[in-house]
């Protein structure tokens, strides 16, 4: 009970702190520019250090480091995947934050008729936020049970599990609430900027301790994992998770390679047209310093993820994939326990409880900033894209938008809040890819031909988002995710729905490697069949200058 204690009180000094931060933000923040863009004062680096933090989420932290933990070289992918998706975001950024003003809504609306295009790209981006906004806080609230070590029928200050996971919910939920009603971007910048640091402390510190464990030997680490996992050599080739060879089913083999080339495409692809990385853009001064901020990130996201091998192999060759396995299936407190162990081969009892309270608070920290920034994302796109220019025409008062974003902000929150609390006991893990899948094929394809395609017009970026979004979604419902995957061995339902129910006609648990060429070829017959006027196309050159040279943004 004294490591739960001392974890529950270092989550209530971040919770403190991020408040105390909030407070000031709220303090400083007066109109538009400051509660959408923290008044654009942020440095490259800063910038870079928060849209690290923004990128690394609990799924990267933990969901990567169990998977790399079970799966060994597969789950090192996941890795690759994340970080390959900022050379094209790199290739983007300054032409975007040139163009645009707080909002993807602003690149897409420069040329084009602006009520049906922030029509759409409000939809869009409250869809995507909604579904990877819903992903995190129920997985806040099983994360958190799981490293306080509330099982089924234990009691934690006097709560028993359901009822942890619940206020815990409701209190991640509440917190990101508070954060972007009343501290903008820039409290939601500083509690990224302070959940970075610490991510990056205590995966440094935990890979010190295990490379220091194996002589800092990293062959004899792997050596040791793959012998602790079962799986031999194995262990450190393809093909244990995705993209398996099936013996004398070629079908089923094609699916899965298929499937890893969809997931990949997705990771790769979604990330430069995520609502809340893009909206990161347009809080510093100048595109120099938009650059030198996805630098930053490029830098720190590659250490993180490279040191992600050593916390699934090391938590493999120390924890065991059995140990592993017991506490949860997933893998997602294959760091947390590594973090035990290794505290108590340094100081004992003692020393375990400290480390894993720290990797817990920080876990925890990783949600708040995370969720934060989705929330921030949304409530900006509906009161600057929506209430702002569609609802008011272009003409509402300062004071009004930010009002409505407040408001946006409370009633999105609340929304997922809901939404988590009722989908807690299901297995959303998939939302997060499907995020990705999103805008991959609804705003990628969007971004890519406002900035590059002169004969781009209106009726091709609505029905370039909408035909990503619904091409994504559909594609999913008709997927194993959701109906007729069994666990071979246990028999258990692997999908939304229980076993017996099975209507899946679509073989891919990922849809990126077909609705991203539909996003691609809706917009491009939208732009063929709708009429271009002829200051859209004449505007393509005053966009190409802004984009290049930053003359007349903001």
């Amino acid at each position: 009970m004294d490591g739960r204690i001392l974890t529950f009180g270092l989550f209530v000094v971040f919770v403190l702190l991020t408040l105390g931060i909030t407070i000031w933000a709220r303090v400083t923040t007066r109109g538009v520019d400051d509660f959408y863009a923290g008044g654009r004062v942020f440095s490259g680096p800063q910038n870079g250090i928060a849209l690290a933090g923004d990128y690394m989420s609990a799924a990267s932290f933990l969901g990567i480091a169990g998977i790399i933990a079970l799966s060994g070289y597969d789950g090192f992918l996941y890795s690759i995947g994340f970080l390959v998706a900022w050379l094209l975001t790199l290739l983007l950024v300054e032409l975007m934050r040139n163009v645009g003003r707080f909002t993807m809504a602003d690149v897409l609306a420069y040329r084009m008729r602006r009520p049906p295009v922030r029509t759409a790209a409000a939809v869009s981006t409250l869809t995507v936020s909604v579904f990877y906004l819903l992903a995190q806080m129920v997985g806040a609230g099983a994360l958190v049970s799981l490293l306080l070590g509330i099982h089924a029928g234990e009691r934690f200050f006097g709560l028993s599990a359901g009822t942890a996971k619940t206020v815990t919910i409701v209190a991640v939920g509440a917190l990101m609430i508070v954060y972007v009603m009343f501290g903008g971007m820039k409290a939601t910048t500083w509690v990224q900027i302070v959940k970075a640091v610490l991510l990056m402390a205590g995966a440094t510190v935990l890979t010190a301790l295990v490379l220091a464990r194996f002589g800092f030997n990293v062959s004899s680490m792997l050596g040791s994992a793959a012998e602790a996992s079962g799986r031999s050599r194995a262990f450190l080739e393809p093909g244990l998770r995705y993209g398996k060879d099936v013996p004398a089913d070629p079908y089923q083999t094609i699916v899965n390679k298929l499937d890893f080339i969809s997931l990949a495409l997705a990771l790769v692809l979604g990330t430069a047209g995520l609502p809340h990385i893009v909206t990161r853009f347009f809080t510093v001064p100048d595109a120099r310093a938009a650059r030198t901020s996805v630098n930053w990130a490029i830098g720190l996201v590659g250490a993180f993820y490279l040191m992600t091998l050593a916390l699934g192999f090391g938590a493999t060759a120390l924890v065991g994939r059995k140990a592993i396995v017991a506490q949860d299936p997933s893998g997602n407190t294959a760091a947390p326990q590594l973090a035990r162990a290794l505290g108590e081969h340094v100081g004992g009892r003692l020393g375990g409880d400290i480390l894993l309270a720290f990797i817990a608070s920080v876990a925890f920290a990783t949600i708040l900033a995370v969720v934060s920034g989705l929330v921030l994302a949304s409530s900006t796109s509906l009161a600057h894209d929506f209430f702002g220019h569609v609802l008011m025409f272009g003409r509402a008062r300062e004071s009004q938008e930010v009002g409505v974003a407040r408001l946006s902000a409370f009633l999105i929150g609340s929304l997922a809040i809901g939404l988590a609390v009722a989908a807690q006991n299901l297995n959303v893990a998939f939302l997060v890819a499907l995020a990705f899948a999103m805008a991959a094929a609804a705003n990628l394809p969007a971004i890519v031909l406002t900035l590059f395609w002169k004969r781009f017009n209106t009726t091709g970026v609505v029905a370039g988002i909408y035909g990503g979004l619904i091409s994504s979604l559909v594609l999913v419902a008709a997927s194993p995710i959701v109906s007729g995957k069994v666990d071979p061995v246990t028999g258990k339902s692997l999908s939304l729905f229980p076993v017996g129910v099975d209507f899946h006609v679509f073989p891919l648990e990922n849809p990126g490697i077909v609705s991203i060429p539909i996003g691609f070829l809706c917009a491009i017959a939208g732009t063929f069949l709708g009429r271009a006027k002829v200051e859209d196309v004449g505007r393509y050159d005053e966009l190409t200058v802004r984009a290049m040279t930053g003359a007349g943004s903001h």
